[in-house]
């Protein structure tokens, strides 16, 4: 499986219906809305990066109100079930 999480910068006129639109394609587990310099967090999770490829410049890139953004490949994943356990080693209940 392959993860990706796509930062993206919305027109105004965009801002109240582009989550919903982001979130119905296909390959999108995801849609934040957050704040600071991207309007919108996407989560991919897809198993082949022709995949990826697709819903990012066919998918997200294409909707109207896009004005930019930008992709992080995940290389790994950490639950906080596994950082208790590598940080919880060694130590004494």
């Amino acid at each position: 499986m392959l993860t990706a999480i796509v930062l993206v910068r919305a027109t105004r006129a965009a801002l109240p219906t582009l989550g919903p639109q982001l979130a119905e394609l296909d390959g999108v587990a995801e849609v934040y809305t957050v704040t600071g310099d991207w309007d919108f967090v996407a989560i991919v999770r897809v198993r082949e990066q022709e995949q990826l490829a697709e819903v990012v410049t066919r998918g997200i890139a294409r909707l109207e109100g896009i004005e930019r953004t930008q992709t992080m490949v995940a290389f790994q994943q950490f639950s906080r079930h596994d950082l208790e356990a590598m940080f919880g080693l060694g130590a004494e209940r």
